[in-house]
């Protein structure tokens, strides 16, 4: 086998995939090495409207061609129906008391529903990652890319104008040798291990733990009592990143296409050791059997595979980067499932090592850029932990905890705005955690919301959250007469043209190319 290569991708889920198709596209060789075997089940699996749209941008850079029509609900099943997925319309969350029967709210106020797309046509999906990483992976052998799989790594030495990478392969020494490695192998990898790289504690953020697995005969929560609801809600509530929230934890269901469920809860150190966590499926139902809604729902399932249990969920390495060696964001640091930031910041890392390879390699900006990505993939993890932080300590506030994550959909829908208009300028980093007002602003609330708040002091951040958000505001947030329901509305894109630094016809070209259909009959009208 041919052991000198340009580049060496370690792990091959589909962000190292992703990474070893665009560096075989741009002319280097590649290895991609991965320990165990495809498919295989990994958590990570719900994305978002702006990691789609980072997806497909790459597809597009890069001529990546055949994967390009993931990037959305109605192309994912016109060409590729083979590999599974779930449709996701946006964010679903349920604000729970354990052991409190559920009372119909109808201003809303234990519930907030955030849509992500007008219609299925245009809308994201969650990720049966079995078949998505397996696709990706065969994808990346057939432009090129040298795999080999069963590999047991050991070994990173520099040996100066090269690393040599030394491993078992069934039971034979195997070496591979690259003049650039990049690490896709998850939190605490291979990188993390052979290069002791410690870590940093994320700071102010509570110690949590995860317990999961995928499951087969889940109900709708639509079909239960649960979802009696007043009016039409923007979308169906169950094609959706669902989030049962309670004081200490959430439970997320996600729900696929090939009759598979994943489902599994986060929870604080505290709650996890009063549940037993380590228990496995004894500990689900425990947690179940104190939510009526759920234990409704989960009445008839079998998981289809063993419980996981991650002692410790949040992760954030010492170093991110070296002369010769990158981590993509997924390696680098983890803080939480909650509001599903792991695909945009791990696609944002993609998009800059891309951008590294492409524009310095053999250059002595190649460093330069490196430290660079380095910097900007900590920022934000440090950005996203500080919002999620703020989150969990309000689980018990609902009011406040839904006026957080406006925080997260008003920069996440402004970004995502910014880039369709060509002018990612204006949101270089994700949550906008540089941008120079957004940035300490959100960090400033997000400060208080870590106190403990008595009415007033609550009532008092709220306001202070809508008035952060309103600068960048696109998407009618905050909004009293939504009662806590956030459809997709071209007006609300239309009216807000002036924040993105555009006109209202650039963003009326902008909602025709998107595929979307507008709401008003007077921009029906424009755009017929």
């Amino acid at each position: 086998m041919n052991s000198q290569y340009d580049i060496a991708v370690i792990g091959s889920g589909f962000a190292g995939s992703l990474v070893a198709m665009i560096a075989r596209r741009l002319g280097h060789s590649v290895v991609l090495i991965e320990k165990g075997t495809h498919p295989r089940v990994v958590i990570g699996e719900s994305s978002t409207p702006l990691a789609n749209l980072l997806f497909e941008e790459l597809c597009v850079r890069y001529d990546l061609a055949t994967l390009k029509p993931l990037a959305k609900w109605g192309s994912w099943q016109r060409a590729h129906p083979e590999v599974a997925c779930g449709l996701k319309r946006g964010f679903t969350f349920h604000h729970h008391l354990l052991d409190g029967e559920h009372s119909f709210d109808p201003q809303h106020r234990d519930q907030l529903l955030v849509a992500a797309s007008p219609h299925n046509e245009i809308a994201d999906m969650h990720w049966y990652r079995a078949e998505f990483d397996h696709f990706f992976v065969n994808e990346a052998q057939r432009l090129g890319v040298d795999y080999f799989d069963r590999v047991a790594l050991g070994e990173f030495e520099d040996e100066g104008n090269a690393v040599r990478l030394g491993g078992v392969r069934d039971g034979r020494n195997v070496e591979f040798r690259a003049q650039f490695v990049v690490d896709a192998t998850g939190p605490r990898g291979f990188l993390h291990r052979a290069l002791d790289l410690g870590e940093t504690p994320l700071p102010d953020y509570p110690a949590t733990q995860s317990l999961y697995s995928h499951f087969f005969g889940v109900e709708r929560l639509e079909n239960t009592n649960f979802s009696r609801i007043d009016g039409q809600p923007p979308y169906p509530i169950d094609d959706a990143a669902v989030h049962h929230v309670f004081d200490g934890g959430w439970i997320w269901v996600l729900k696929f296409n090939n009759g598979m469920t994943s489902a599994g809860v986060a929870a604080t150190d505290e709650l996890a050791e009063q549940f037993g966590f380590q228990d496995g499926a004894a500990a689900w139902q425990r947690l179940l059997d104190r939510i009526p809604a759920l234990r409704a729902q989960f009445a008839h399932t079998h998981a289809e595979r063993p419980f996981t249990h991650i002692t410790r969920l949040a992760f954030r390495s010492s170093a991110i980067a070296g002369e010769r060696w990158a981590l993509l964001p997924s390696a680098a640091g983890f803080v939480d499932p909650l509001l599903s930031t792991g695909f945009p910041l791990t696609l944002l890392g993609v998009t800059r090592i891309a951008k590294i390879i492409e524009s310095a390699w053999g250059d002595e900006q190649f460093g330069s850029g490196l430290r660079d990505y380095a910097q900007k993939t900590d920022q934000e993890l440090l950005a996203t932990a500080r919002l999620i932080g703020a989150l969990y300590a309000n689980m018990n506030r609902f009011d406040v905890f839904v006026a957080l994550t406006l925080l997260y959909f008003a920069a996440a829908s402004f970004a995502e705005s910014a880039r369709r208009l060509q002018k990612s300028q204006l949101a270089p980093s994700f949550l906008l955690c540089t941008h120079p007002e957004f940035g300490p602003a959100s960090e400033r609330v997000c400060g208080r919301a870590m106190q403990t708040l008595i009415n007033s002091e609550a009532d008092a951040l709220i306001n202070d959250i809508n008035s952060v958000i309103e600068p960048i505001n696109v998407a009618g947030l905050g909004r009293r007469d939504r009662r806590n329901w956030y459809p997709v509305e071209a007006d609300d894109l239309l009216n807000a043209a002036a924040k993105l630094d555009a006109s209202r016809d650039e963003v009326q070209a902008l909602l025709k190319r998107c595929g979307f259909v507008c709401e008003s009959t007077s921009d029906r009208a424009a755009m017929a």
